[in-house]
């Protein structure tokens, strides 16, 4: 009998056992699959490092807090310039000069307790004895007879200007006026003092009769 006469059951039944087979050889191909895509489970634990810890050889500096009072440098104070309450004066004839002029020499000393400066011309008029309203022209300074710079005056110390009087008899237009004392200014000093000295001034004011030098050590 040939394999078309065979029974339909026959063949169901042939058809249902290589169906099997072909199921059961997918299933085994998915379990090898499977358990080639597992991963491999660890054999050995990494070992865990502990952290050393931290060495604290430096020492940590102290913040250095200010004390509450602080000490400064003191500054040494600056020497005053000297005024007339601080200093006294004298007037010594030097000798003639010409045109029947005078040399005097203005001399002031430092009377009080402490240093002063002196630098430079003093102001200079002639006055009535025991007045500050001066009698004709001031003196004008003699630029021959510049300053040498500041003058330190410790107490007891002098320091010396040129003073020249011209004569009031060489002008015939002065009038004249007896005065009885000299009006000394220090440089830059608001303060004055009075030098007795007769002397006869010109009291028209165009006419100069006194020339003052620097002061000089």
């Amino acid at each position: 009998m040939t394999i078309e006469q065979r029974s339909p059951a026959k063949r169901i039944h042939r058809g249902t056992l290589l169906t099997m087979v072909a199921l059961l050889g997918v299933g085994a191909s998915l379990v090898s699959c499977g358990a080639q895509d597992q991963p491999l489970a660890a054999t050995t634990a990494p070992a865990v490092t502990q952290p050393s810890p931290i060495e604290t050889s430096a020492a940590v500096p102290t913040e250095v807090t200010p004390s509450a009072v602080e000490t400064t440098a003191s500054t040494p104070q600056e020497t005053p310039l000297c005024t007339a309450a601080s200093l006294t004066g004298a007037l010594d004839s030097t000798g003639g000069g010409a045109a029947g002029s005078i040399y005097m020499s203005l001399v002031l000393s430092n009377t009080s307790g402490a240093a002063c400066i002196l630098d430079g011309y003093p102001g200079v008029s002639l006055v009535p004895a025991g007045s500050t309203e001066f009698v004709g022209a001031p003196a004008v300074r003699d630029a021959k007879l510049p300053s040498n710079g500041p003058i330190t005056l410790t107490p007891g110390k002098s320091a010396t200007a040129t003073l020249r009087y011209t004569q009031a008899g060489n002008y015939q237009d002065c009038q004249r006026v007896e005065t009885g004392a000299v009006l000394v200014y220090p440089p830059s000093a608001t303060d004055s003092l009075e030098i007795p000295r007769e002397l006869t001034a010109c009291s028209n004011a165009e006419i100069t009769l006194l020339t003052i030098g620097a002061f000089q050590p």
